[in-house]
């Protein structure tokens, strides 16, 4: 075990400091874990999100054919129409990226927004980065407002047999949605702050005219049907996948039929990050490599000891220690260990599991902001960046993701021990 954590640590330290060889780093450590038998051979597969690489594989695809055609220059000419300034069109962007990110993968939505932020950008000749960083950790921040907003609420909602509806009011009193929507509040308010430099005035100018309105159909279809499925009684593990891909093909089938040329589809698939693809493999795999050495399961039983008999206590525990973890581990292998701990400690104790619950998905959902390889999204926005021939210093990130974080976690983790705790 202590190997295992000690390869796991040495990767991330890597990985941090040197960021343009992270997709390498992180495959190169799971091959390690592979080869030295840390991660048996049987649980290779079972150990990569193919849902997760499936949803950013197809959804990167829908989002070129959504950038040729000039929907998003349309978006930011709409935005620009509303915002007297710099900061504003900042954190009209990031709300919106959360508004979205409830009901969509948070992956999905910075590949949506992404574009958007940075025609903006563009036209206003700012550096996009702290852009698309704010849109990233926003997304992340409203993964956990609903049952569909993200991987990890979604094993809870079946873990607790919650409904979608649960989310939002459950056993008589408001529910985690609104503990969600207070952090994005506040978070916007330090949003506010950060940018509070950035004063330029919006240029107006005339509308994009958009000519084809079908990538955009396919995109809006994409949430549509990302909500449906979400209601579907044992459904495959990659349905989320297979509904990106799916309709990615659906695009790229018309846009050859428009264009009669194979370029139309070649294209397309350039546009996939296959370096982010290949990041989110390796730290699949080198999870799976801690998790069959009982890294994970340790690090669970410490956390369920550490709070003694104390409810208040064990609950802080779960919140803090999650933010904690889920910083540098992703956060669905460590809720899906956690579950049942929670449970465990819930009936020791008597006590309703509840605030133990939406501690641990809200602590393990906003986690992954502090660091720019904590989250999926934050890998995605990063990448995106790195697409544009931009390159993301930590510092540039800790100076956003910290502040945002702690913005969010506070006034819910309050909310939820005042409302389910007390």
């Amino acid at each position: 075990m202590l190997a295992a954590l000690a390869l796991f640590a040495l990767t991330y330290i890597l990985m941090l400091a040197l960021p343009k060889f992270r997709p390498y780093i992180a495959l190169g450590s799971a091959a390690i874990f592979i080869v030295t038998g840390m991660l048996p051979l049987d649980q290779i597969c079972g150990s990569i999100d193919f849902n997760v690489l499936l949803m950013i594989a197809g959804t990167m695809g829908l989002v070129a054919l959504f950038i040729e055609s000039r929907m998003p220059e349309l978006l930011a000419d709409l935005i620009m129409e509303r915002v007297p300034n710099v900061l504003w069109a900042a954190v009209a962007l990031s709300l919106f990226a959360g508004l979205i990110s409830a009901f969509v993968d948070n992956v999905a939505t910075v590949l949506m927004i992404a574009p958007v932020a940075l025609e903006i950008c563009k036209k206003l000749k700012t550096n996009p980065v702290p852009f698309i960083i704010a849109i990233a950790v926003s997304s992340n921040l409203q993964g956990a407002a609903t049952l569909v907003g993200d991987t990890t609420a979604i094993m809870l909602g079946s873990y607790a047999q919650m409904s979608f509806l649960d989310f939002f009011w459950y056993k008589g009193r408001p529910s985690i949605f609104f503990a969600v929507e207070l952090g994005a509040v506040i978070s916007a308010a330090i949003l506010g702050w950060l940018f509070r430099k950035e004063r330029d005035p919006i240029p107006k100018g005339s509308r994009t005219e958009v000519k084809d309105y079908v990538p955009t159909v396919l995109l809006c279809g994409t949430v549509v049907l990302l909500i449906l499925a979400s209601f579907l009684p044992e459904k495959p593990e990659t349905t989320n996948g297979l509904i990106c891909c799916g309709l990615l093909v659906i695009g790229l089938v018309y846009n050859f039929w428009k264009k009669k040329d194979l370029s139309a589809v070649v294209e397309p698939l350039k546009q996939i990050d296959f370096e982010t693809i290949g990041l989110l493999v390796g730290l699949f795999l080198m999870i799976g490599g801690i998790t069959a050495k009982g890294v994970i399961d340790a690090a669970a039983d410490l956390l369920s000891k550490a709070g003694g008999g104390n409810v208040f206590l064990i609950y802080t525990v779960i919140v803090w220690a999650s933010v904690a973890i889920s910083a540098f581990v992703d956060n669905i292998p460590y809720v899906a260990t956690m579950l049942p701990v929670v449970q465990s400690l819930a009936l020791g104790l008597g006590i309703d599991p509840t605030p133990l619950y939406f501690g641990l998905l809200s602590g393990a959902t906003l986690g992954g902001n502090l660091t720019p390889i904590g989250a999926s999204a934050n890998i995605t926005g990063i990448g995106i960046l790195r697409k544009e021939g931009l390159e993301v210093k930590n510092s540039d990130f800790f100076k956003i993701g910290i502040p945002f974080t702690l913005a969010a976690i506070i006034p819910a983790y309050i909310y939820i021990w005042l409302v389910y705790g007390i």
